[in-house]
């Protein structure tokens, strides 16, 4: 590792300018930020090495992906079982939303448990 650390007098001491490297600049989902919110309350120790090795940003996106991926792959699982089909779509739509939703927030639930709180 290259040493290029710079340093600025501050009356009889050096303070080092300290920068981090430059990171992707996609923002964060809602998944991210939810994780982001759950290490630095509950896990302070983990989210501070997170950040000072540079790997939180990394570790944030690579969640977001993952729980959209899982959302994905679970809601039409979850609207089967639940029997939100384009038949009870057409005939009733009120209902229809409503099993919807109620899929929406199971899949939040379990990714909530899986992923972020984890």
């Amino acid at each position: 590792m290259e040493n290029n650390l710079t340093y600025t007098q501050n009356g009889d001491y050096l303070i080092p300018n300290l920068r981090l490297s430059e990171q992707p600049s996609k923002p964060l989902g809602k998944y991210g930020r939810m994780r982001k919110a759950y290490l630095k309350t509950h896990r302070p120790i983990l989210y501070n090495q997170l950040l000072m090795q540079e790997k939180l940003y990394p570790h944030l996106i690579e969640i977001e992906e993952t729980a959209q991926r899982r959302l994905e792959q679970m809601m039409p699982q979850l609207a089967e079982t639940a029997g939100a089909t384009e038949q009870l779509k057409a005939r009733d739509p009120m209902q229809w939303v409503g099993l919807m939703n109620s899929c929406k927030a199971q899949a939040e639930e379990i990714l909530l448990a899986e992923l972020i709180h984890s």
